[in-house]
Parts: structure tokens; C-alpha cells; sequence
């Protein structure tokens, strides 16, 4: 699996290694190409399919690098540190940073004001994400525009496999999509039908999702494929729009959680029969974020356990990022701490903490947790402290270790295991198969473990989410829930117990920096305000209030300086 889509992935580098033109700055908004022309090297009807994946493959791995040389430098975009603005980690930054789960405690420009909740519009780092989506749009774009002129002289099966390929664009520039309208509002509409160069409008929230979820649900009504590794099938469009359906009262101001609900029925009824105790999910939530978790992505190993429903694939040394996995993984630990081999990475980043909030859902007693999602985690009994006392120590806060780049079995078992450091005297717990010495036999300098953009567990929380607000059975909804909470070791719920104020906590805990966090506070009225407060929200040690406009980041001063008075920043900026 990992060398196939490793070679998919590449189509895009020999492009450019062959003359292509893929690179755009951030200042030019539409990120429409000048020239169609500047990304069709060589003679594409000579062996149009080979062109179409190598193309293609941009769409995608504008999601897993952040361009063509290598992982620090030569981003797609300029204005932000080529680590930095890979696709996965900029949403991250603004997802997760901003909330009760995470903290990044090095005082690097920008990210600082995401941690304590005072950023403006002057910030690079929105400036770069920006940017980021409207390139990654721009990419999509241009090769709908390409198949639909038929620039490649296509005919019979290589234009079905071209046709397949634009529903796979549009799905994944309405991926883009629904960050620029989560994080922006209001924003600018870049579409295949404008010409190049063409100057933007900008559109409200609320149109900005309507034509989305039009264009998405006629994708999802033509989808022919379905089970390719490494490519969106059927069940990530479906489970995108589930997304858009639960945030649509956020977005738009009137609720659609029925479609949510209709949408969501939908997956986990083609889910229904394997895994754990027949729902589909993965029987072990540990191994679904290990270096061979491509076995329950689409068209992985473990068919019955397919919880990944959309992924964004990672396969050393093809893919070498500083986004992705590879940062989840380095971030969250540290060699002074930990004895980073368990983990099966050569980097240690030691930047990257939970929150007390977020820890103390976990109800730990003594360092320990009955819930199997912190099997992981370092606490008391390995040194770390759950309170945030020092924002700038590693050790305040808990090591909410997450993603590891060790391996499962290849049933999809996570072996556990511990082990007793010498150097510190601490016995840590850990998972993977142990080869050399009880240890992994593998530390890579980059990650290949797969992320998980939408997984199956997501989406029975949102089906339990939409009936407990009155758009589903209630009873059925209970149900998904607990098969997520049975699946983590703990007690299942009974109808009292069954309530959004407890749903909120579950996603938190199943969820945790899979980049949902900022989304699912606004949507339940906890982000802004004083009704929750956090470690370092607002700047201050036990957290205080947010006013109710930085519930949309505001439109980047560089953009604005460039549109003028044709586009209006978001209240409040």
C-alpha cells in the first residue's frame, strides 16, 4: 500500500522536476495560474493516464507536504515557514492551539497568540493558512478546468478515469472549503469556472456553504469509486458532509442536523458487521495511529475495520514532512523526559502539552486513567505534573501521547507493553511490536504513520450528537455513542447520562488532535465567553473571558490590503 500511493505521490515532484510551474504566493489571492499551460510538461496525449495520476497527484499531496523540496523548504506558498504551513498543520494551529487540549509551549511568533488567545490580523501564521487553502483550492481547480477543456486529448477509459478524477478534486477542494469557511467566514470564491487571473468576489458564510454542499452532494451522487488506498472513496465525501450538516447552524444560522443524521445512517450502515463488536470501528484505538494504521484506511488490509474513512497517507522516505504525523509525534515528546525510542521517531520536539482542562476529563486518579485512549500518556508517574503552572514547561502538563510510529500487529492488535528507564527510574507504558532488545526495530527520521482527516467513530458521535438535538432516534443515537465508549474501556451510558454536556467531554477525549476541537466548542457554545475557561486562555494562568467575535479569525491584513474595499474584515478586527 505505502509504496504505491508513494509513487502517486510523487507524480506531482516529477511534474515540476520536468518543467512544470506549481509554486504561488500567498498575496495572489484567486491562486489561479497565469498560463494552463505552465502545468502540462511534455506531451500529456502521449501517455495521457501516467499525466492524469501525475497531476492528480497534486491535489493530494498538497494535503501531505507543503511542496517540492523537501520538508522545511520550497513551500507552495511563501510568507510562512515551509514546516509550518504544511495543509494538516496550519488547521491544527488554529483548531487545536486555540482550546482547552494543547498547548505549544515555545514562544514562537504567532503561534504564541493562537496558545493564549490573542491573535489579529496582522498574524503570519492565518496569513499562511490562508493561503494554504486557496492554493490547495487553486491546484483543484486547475485540473477540473484541464479535464473539463480536455487539454489532454482524452478518450474512452482514460476519460473515465479523468471524470473519476474531478469528483476527487471537487471533494477535495470542498475539503479546503470548509476550514476557509470554519475559520474565515466570509471569504473569497475561487471556482473552475473563472478565468485565469481572474479577480475574486467575496461571498458570505452562508453562500460559501450552500454551494459547497450542492457541489458535494453531486459528487457524492456520481461517486463511482470507493477502497483506493491513499484516495478519497464514497464514505470520506459522505462523512465531509456530515461535517458541514452538523456545523450548518454555526455556519449559516439555521440548523440542518437531519441531513447530518440522514448522511452519517448512511456510513455506518455499509460499516455495520466487522471490527469491534460488529460497528465497523477498529478493535483497538491505540493502533489506529501506529506507522502501519494504512491497514484500516480505504482499501487497507483490514477491510471490516475500515475506521479511517479518509486519511492523509505518510510513507518514509517519500513523504518527509515537518506537518502531518510526523509534528504530532515529535511535538508531544521529549528525549530529557522519555525515553523516545518507544515512539519509533529519531526527533523529539519537546513543545507540545494537554492542558489541565482537557486532562482532567479523563478522570485520572494517582497519574492513572481507566479510559484505554491515555494508555500512552505520561503523567505524575513518569515526572509530568497535570497543571500548567509554567507555560513554557514541558513537564506542566501531561505528555498526551497520541500517535506513535511503531507498529501494530497485522491483525490490527496493539501489543502493550512497559518499560523500565534506567535513566530516570520511571516505568513508562508503551505500544508497538518490540524486535531489537523489547524495543522497536524501526526509528525513522520521518513519520509513516497515516493521519486520519475523518474516521468512522467521528461519525457515530455526530449521528449521537444530532439525536440528542432532536434529529434522530434517541435510542439508536445512545447506542453509537457507547460503542465508542465500550471500545475505550469505559462504562457505557445509561439514558440520563446520555446528554450534550457528556457528549461534548466524549469527543474531546475520542477526538483529541484530530482537529475538531475549536469546531465542536463554538457549535456547543464554549469557546468564547467565560461558561469554560482553560489554562492560558486569554493570557491569563487560569484562563479567562473571550469575546464572542474571535469565534472567526479575522481575514488576514495582508489580504485585506491587497482587495481593499472590495472585501469586509469580520467583526471585531
Amino acid at each position: 500500500m505505502k509504496s504505491y500511493i508513494s509513487k502517486f505521490l510523487l507524480g506531482a515532484a516529477a511534474m515540476v522536476a520536468a518543467g512544470g510551474v506549481l509554486t504561488s504566493c500567498v498575496g495572489d489571492l484567486d491562486q489561479m495560474p497565469k498560463d494552463p499551460n505552465s502545468t502540462t510538461p511534455g506531451n500529456f496525449t502521449e501517455n495521457p493516464k501516467e499525466y492524469l495520476q501525475e497531476v492528480m497527484g497534486k491535489c493530494y499531496s498538497s494535503l501531505a507536504v507543503s511542496g517540492q523540496g523537501g520538508p522545511g523548504g520550497d513551500a507552495d506558498i511563501s510568507g510562512l515557514d515551509g514546516g509550518a504551513s504544511n495543509w494538516s498543520r496550519v488547521i491544527f494551529m488554529l483548531n487545536e492551539f486555540t482550546t482547552d487540549e494543547v498547548n505549544w509551549i515555545w514562544p514562537d511568533v504567532g503561534v504564541f497568540d493562537f496558545c493564549t488567545n490573542t491573535w489579529g490580523s496582522s498574524n503570519g501564521n492565518l496569513y499562511g493558512a490562508y493561503g494554504r487553502f486557496y492554493t490547495h483550492i487553486a491546484v483543484c481547480n486547475d485540473f477540473i478546468r484541464s479535464v473539463r477543456d480536455n487539454l489532454y486529448g482524452l478518450s474512452g477509459e482514460d476519460q473515465a478515469l479523468a471524470d473519476q478524477f474531478v469528483l476527487e478534486a471537487r471533494a477535495l477542494r470542498a475539503l479546503s472549503y470548509y476550514y476557509v469557511i470554519d475559520f474565515f467566514g466570509n471569504a473569497s470564491w475561487a471556482w473552475d469556472d473563472m478565468a485565469y487571473g481572474e479577480t475574486p468576489e467575496q461571498i458570505t458564510r452562508t453562500e460559501l456553504f450552500n454551494r459547497l454542499t450542492a457541489d458535494l452532494e453531486e459528487v457524492l451522487a456520481d461517486f463511482k469509486e470507493s477502497g483506493i488506498y491513499g484516495r478519497v472513496g464514497r464514505d470520506g465525501v459522505e462523512a465531509l458532509l456530515c461535517r458541514y450538516y452538523l456545523n450548518a447552524e454555526v455556519f449559516t444560522g439555521t440548523p440542518m442536523y437531519d441531513k447530518c443524521w440522514d448522511h452519517a445512517r448512511n456510513i455506518i450502515a455499509r460499516h455495520q458487521g466487522g471490527g469491534f463488536q460488529g460497528t465497523g470501528l477498529a478493535n483497538d484505538y491505540l493502533a489506529l495511529f501506529c506507522a502501519n494504521n494504512d491497514m484500516f484506511m480505504p482499501g487497507g488490509s483490514l477491510s471490516g475495520q475500515n475506521e479511517i474513512l479518509w486519511g492523509i497517507p505518510f510513507a518514509y522516505p517519500y513523504t518527509q514532512s515537518y506537518g502531518g504525523t510526523m509534528f504530532l509525534i515529535a511535538a508531544g515528546i521529549s528525549a530529557a523526559n522519555m525515553p523516545t525510542v518507544l515512539y519509533g521517531l529519531n526527533a523529539d520536539w519537546s513543545c507540545m502539552h494537554a492542558r489541565q482542562q482537557f486532562a482532567e476529563k479523563f478522570d485520572f486518579s494517582a497519574g492513572t486513567s481507566a479510559d484505554g485512549r491515555t494508555y500512552l500518556w505520561c503523567t505524575e508517574n513518569q515526572g509530568f505534573s497535570i497543571a500548567n503552572t509554567e507555560f513554557s514547561t514541558f513537564t506542566d502538563g501531561y505528555a498526551a501521547i497520541k500517535f506513535t510510529n511503531a507498529y501494530a500487529n497485522p491483525d490490527g492488535t496493539m501489543p502493550r507493553n512497559t518499560y523500565a528507564d534506567p535513566t530516570s527510574g520511571h516505568t513508562f507504558n508503551w505500544a508497538g511490536l518490540g524486535q531489537v532488545n523489547g524495543l522497536p526495530a524501526q526509528v525513522n527520521d520521518f513519520s509513516d504513520t497515516d493521519f486520519p482527516i475523518i474516521r468512522l467513530a467521528d461519525v457515530y458521535l455526530m449521528a449521537a450528537e444530532c439525536a440528542l438535538r432532536g434529529a434522530g432516534d434517541r435510542e439508536t443515537g445512545r447506542a453509537y455513542a457507547n460503542a465508542v465508549r465500550e471500545r475505550a474501556g469505559v462504562s457505557a451510558w445509561n439514558s440520563v447520562e446520555f446528554n450534550l454536556n457528556n457528549l461534548i467531554d466524549e469527543r474531546a477525549r475520542e477526538l483529541y488532535w484530530e482537529n475538531v476541537r475549536r469546531t465542536d466548542l463554538i457549535r456547543f457554545g464554549l469557546f468564547t465567553g467565560s461558561a469554560y475557561n482553560w489554562a492560558w486562555k486569554n493570557n491569563t494562568p487560569s484562563g479567562s473571558s473571550i469575546p464572542d467575535y474571535m469565534k472567526l479569525f479575522p481575514i488576514p491584513s495582508d489580504i485585506m490590503a491587497t482587495y481593499g474595499s472590495a472585501f469586509q474584515q469580520n467583526p471585531g478586527y
